[in-house]
């Protein structure tokens, strides 16, 4: 049975496998290539701010039992926070017009038959006509499942399924976004509630796993950048990693959590998304209004979600290829005038910095779904991890764990057999 397993990658996915198979008595060996852990969900000082930012603004919702229940496994949920109640301010920049949903706290929907909770000037027969995508397939666009326009698609829908597939919501995957809505608005408010790692992403679901793996006697080696896999007799018999070569046993385990261009690199022929879609997060170093709400969704404008943090402002916007080319200060003055209008502030462009991950998701249309593949490889002993793997979500935090958690399952079961 295997006793020892090497996780290639210590993101979020490597990491929740890693924790998983710690916590089962397995010898557990990390290798990540760069000198940190977290990849694209990690915190950084940034001399621009003065501050510790995070990479990317990641909002978690209560439903996202994977990635909670990680944080609690690492011992960090009570660093995920947020309103004891699934609500949701808005505002949309164009017209002035500002409201909150309220989703509540049950275990149904119940907030769409209620006007005051509800999205305004919505009615029953617009939230009834997105029942189309919650059982959609996979390869059906979402523009071919639903009505795209009207108040409740520019006000809810949009902006949603935008943060959840990074692309535009008609060309991405119907089946996607139906996923999204039945773990989040169709399971009510109790699934809903906005989560943020308000002391940053690194301290919350990053640092914890590292020190709970080293205290179970696990390695976790940095600048360790693996080139090659030697195999033999149909499984992983060596990993080369330039400088050195690990031996794998008979009886151990590879879990290959890397993103998909070193991970079709590692395994020639594998099949893995090929286009991608960039988000552009800004951070302001600026003091919230007292009665700012942590998070703010943002219509009509440039901007999409306001997050308020300590001495701190920050934006994301999502499918953003379209600004990863702009000049950095003219991006930044355009999105602190968005930021004047939705916070309710005023002053001169505080200090600042903006964050383009040109590649920060795949792209989530029905064709690119289409390549994601499984944890299985051709190898017995070598399985994938990765928001990018077919986790049947887009490429989101708890996709990630879910991924991870599937690996860790199938070493799990190879141990059992």
């Amino acid at each position: 049975m295997p006793n020892t397993v090497h996780i290639i990658g210590a993101g979020i996915s490597g990491l929740s496998a890693a924790v998983r198979l710690a916590n089962e008595n397995f010898k557990v060996h990390v290798h990540e290539a760069t000198q940190q852990a977290g990849g694209r969900c990690r915190s950084y000082f940034d001399a621009a701010t003065n501050l510790m930012i995070d990479n990317g603004n990641h909002l978690l919702l209560s439903g996202n039992r994977h990635a909670v229940a990680y944080a609690r496994a690492i011992g960090s949920e009570a660093g995920l926070v947020g309103p004891p109640r699934a609500q949701f301010p808005f505002v949309d920049l164009s017209t002035g017009q500002r409201w909150q949903l309220d989703l509540g706290d049950g275990r149904l929907p119940l907030w769409i038959f209620d006007e005051a909770r509800r999205v305004p000037d919505t009615g029953l027969l617009d939230y009834l006509a997105l029942m189309p995508l919650i059982w959609a397939a996979k390869s059906k666009l979402v523009g071919d499942a639903i009505p795209c326009k009207g108040t409740l698609y520019e006000r809810l829908v949009q902006p949603l399924l935008l943060a959840a597939l990074n692309v535009d919501p008609p060309e991405g995957s119907a089946g996607l976004a139906g996923a999204v809505v039945r773990e989040t608005l169709l399971a009510g408010g109790q699934a809903c509630r906005p989560l943020i790692a308000r002391e940053g992403l690194s301290a919350v679901l990053v640092e914890p796993a590292i020190k709970l793996l080293q205290a179970k006697g696990a390695s976790v080696q940095f600048g360790h950048e693996l080139r090659e896999f030697a195999m033999s007799a149909g499984q992983v018999g060596e990993l080369k990693f330039g400088s050195d070569t690990v031996l794998v046993g008979l009886d151990d385990a590879v879990i290959m959590a890397v993103p998909p261009r070193p991970a079709a690199a590692l395994l020639p022929g594998l099949k893995t998304p090929s286009k991608f879609r960039a988000i552009v997060n800004a951070h302001f170093r600026f003091d919230p209004p007292r009665d700012l709400p942590p998070i703010m969704g943002v219509v009509g404008g440039l901007v999409e979600w306001l997050f308020a943090f300590p001495q701190r402002l920050s934006i994301t916007i999502s499918n953003g290829d379209r600004l990863v080319d702009m000049p950095r200060e003219e991006l930044a003055q355009a999105i602190w005038r968005d930021i004047c209008k939705a916070a309710g502030v005023a002053g001169e462009l505080p200090p600042w910095q903006i964050v383009r991950e040109r590649r920060a998701t795949f792209e989530a249309t029905p064709e690119q779904n289409a390549l994601r593949p499984g944890p299985l490889t051709n190898w017995k002993n070598l399985f994938l991890a990765g928001d990018w793997t077919d986790t049947g979500l887009p490429a989101t935090i708890e996709g990630s764990v879910r991924s991870g958690n599937r690996a860790a399952d199938l070493v799990l079961a190879m141990r059992r057999a």
